[in-house]
């Protein structure tokens, strides 16, 4: 009998996994960005100019520096106390105006014009209150994160299906018991779409602060050195406050994935 020929067996073809790739594709996009800032600035720009070369020589240097070490943590104190005071009263105002028709009639339009105003125009003012010192910051760093905490746990609110108060009312369930057993809970996707843009308006209202009114921090570090020709050594700060940016936002997003699992963002 003759011998029946075995076919080959098949092979797979090689697939990343998505995760990986995702993973590859941004570590390439970074390379290219990288490679390109290094050829642009060589070929066009003075020598003084950053480069990734120059920020990788000079930063252990300003890393280890002290003065870099103490901007860097009074800037992140006053963005965390600053978030922490403009959340607190966000929720406290958007729940009063969500659940209280007067108090709505009486601020919503003020909230929104602030909102859209931006906050670079109240330094002066603030200066003026509070004088040249931390205190400017600290103020003008709440109110940029208090209003869209305000305005998203406000939608929140009044996007509160009336089925749940009618229960609650049913039960004769006291004020309190609506607010915050009800209506913040059901507001919790929104208060976290709105703390993520209050992180990012944080930290641009303290650098701006800084910028203006010259206080101690990362936003004063980046514009004396720039103003000194080492921006090497400003493109650090720089970095430095987008990976605050970063973290926070991060922190946000597992914050949404552990108390929220049931949310999923379109």
């Amino acid at each position: 009998m003759s011998a029946v020929p075995q076919s080959a067996p098949l092979v797979r073809p090689f697939v990343l996994n998505p995760g990986v790739r995702k993973l590859a594709i941004r570590i390439g996009t970074g390379i290219l960005l990288l490679a390109l800032w290094e050829g642009l600035v060589t070929w066009l720009a003075p020598s003084y100019v950053a480069r990734p070369s120059g920020v990788a020589r000079v930063l252990p240097r300003v890393v280890s520096s002290a003065e870099f070490r103490s901007d860097a943590k009074v800037t992140v104190v006053s963005v965390f106390e600053g978030l922490g005071i403009g959340v607190v009263l966000g929720v406290v105002v958007g729940l009063t105006m969500g659940r209280l028709r007067d108090v709505d009639a009486l601020l919503r339009f003020y909230v929104s014009s602030f909102f859209a105003m931006p906050l670079i125009a109240l330094v002066p003012v603030m200066t003026l209150w509070f004088g040249y010192t931390g205190t400017v910051r600290l103020v003008i760093v709440s109110f940029g994160a208090f209003l869209p905490v305000c305005l998203n746990v406000y939608d929140g609110t009044r996007k509160l299906p009336a089925q749940y108060v009618e229960v609650a009312d049913s039960y004769h369930a006291r004020w309190w018991n609506v607010w915050f057993g009800i209506a913040l809970p059901a507001s919790l996707p929104y208060l976290l779409a709105g703390f993520r843009l209050a992180a990012g308006r944080a930290l641009v209202a303290a650098v701006i602060a800084e910028y203006l009114v010259s206080l101690k921090g990362l936003g004063y570090f980046i514009l004396y050195d720039s103003r000194t020709f080492h921006q090497n050594e400003a493109a650090v700060a720089v970095i430095a406050l987008a990976l605050l940016g970063v973290a926070i936002n991060s922190a946000a997003g597992f914050a949404t994935r552990r108390l929220l699992p049931w949310y999923r963002p379109s």
